[in-house]
């Protein structure tokens, strides 16, 4: 009869994306004594007592003079409001927390400095004065709020010890992606096996160049552009892996790759791409670079002068008598003597590997004699042994 309802694993999950931030872990995983249960349920105890504490406050109170249900309608909201801060202020990170909160001091002090010297300067107004005070001091503490949680992943909590000793995070954490990375897609495949961590960068001017491809008028583009928004969604998703979505755009600069190379001059960070110019550009300009082109030629197997390899010929060189054929990796392999084994298999000596940064090539020769000989070896019994079988 209980085979319909859920499993209790399911309903602790469920519980966890409705109720907490997407940051989790402090949650137990293993499914043993009800632990998740009692969290869950201790929380929305807790956060219904509030609602209710202030709500009550609001209904004895009456601030503002209201009537006794009014007061408790706005108690009610009140207490609902910060209950959703509460829940909103989890998904910050400790640095961005720090930044917001000294944003806001520093404001705040900016804001009662630029006060007294309006006070002093008009004394007798007390109309257009205190407005301009309360509209400094709210303007003040917005932008700080801002600017000190946008920055506040640029602070080295390791540096202040004691607390924050423990944290071990490294200025070079950030990188940032491309459009070319972006489109091509393995990026997402390299984040979800792990090997890349910290943050990764996207700037605004990327996404909308992004979106200008997925919104072009021509097919192959624009498949290409929604390519590249999927990929973004499958990197948002990966395990221990945070995005970032930068603002920071720079007027002057009119091209996509310069403005990327002076990102990561500010951010003191690196740049992810499979472009070979900006690859060149970028090391020029003394920013560190991850191509994942090199990445991907580091991974193929190597290949040594004088090794005997299976290839299939599949077209023809551009040289007299070449044959070219592809590794399943995609690795080019120009055969020499190779021109009339189209569309055969054959054993080949490779005799060079050329190594570059858009790739690698390998060069290899057919002989004919050495693969020519054993075949007439092997025809010659068959001739013989054929006038035999009559006499026998």
């Amino acid at each position: 009869m209980f085979h319909n309802l859920p499993r209790p694993r399911e309903v602790i999950f469920f519980l966890q994306s409705v109720i907490y931030s997407p940051d989790t872990s402090h949650i137990p995983r293993a499914w043993g004594a009800d632990d998740g249960v009692v969290l869950v349920n201790d929380l929305y105890i807790l956060r219904a007592l509030f609602v209710l504490l202030v709500t009550t406050a609001g209904f004895y109170l009456r601030p503002w003079d209201l009537g006794a249900p009014l007061a408790a309608v706005v108690g009610a909201v009140c207490g609902v409001a910060m209950v959703v801060f509460e829940i909103r202020v989890k998904q910050i990170s400790m640095k961005r927390l720090i930044g917001a909160a000294a944003g806001s001091v520093l404001g705040i002090l900016g804001a009662f400095l630029i006060s007294l010297v309006l006070s002093r300067a008009v004394p007798n107004d007390t109309t257009t004065i205190p407005f301009l005070q309360l509209l400094t001091l709210l303007l003040m503490w917005y932008v700080g709020l801002v600017v000190g949680a946008a920055k506040g992943d640029l602070l080295n909590l390791a540096a202040f010890g004691g607390l924050f000793g423990g944290e071990k995070v490294s200025q070079r954490s950030f990188k940032i992606l491309d459009t070319s990375v972006i489109i091509d897609g393995r990026i997402a495949d390299i984040a979800e096996t792990g090997f890349i961590d910290g943050t990764l960068v996207i700037p605004q001017f990327v996404l909308r160049e992004l979106q200008l491809v997925a919104d072009s008028a021509d097919s192959m583009k624009r498949n290409r552009g929604r390519r590249g928004l999927d990929i973004l969604q499958r990197v948002q998703k990966s395990p221990g892996l945070q995005v970032q979505i930068v603002e920071d755009d720079f007027p002057n600069v009119r091209e996509v790759d310069m403005k990327l190379i002076e990102l990561a001059k500010l951010y003191d960070c690196k740049i992810v791409t499979n472009d070979f110019n900006l690859n060149k550009v970028a090391q020029l300009h003394g920013v560190d670079v991850l191509n994942i082109n090199e990445l991907a030629n580091s991974m193929k197997p190597v290949v040594l002068p004088g090794e005997v390899m299976r290839v299939f010929i599949l077209k023809e060189g551009k040289e007299y008598n070449q044959g070219v054929a592809y590794l399943d990796d995609g690795t080019m392999v120009v055969v020499d003597n190779a021109r009339r084994m189209i569309s055969k298999t054959i054993d080949i000596t490779v005799t060079s590997v050329l190594q570059t940064t858009a790739g690698k090539m390998i060069f290899g020769r057919y002989d004919e004699r050495g693969h020519s000989g054993p075949d007439r070896r092997q025809e010659k019994p068959a001739e013989s042994a054929a006038p035999v079988q009559p006499g026998s």
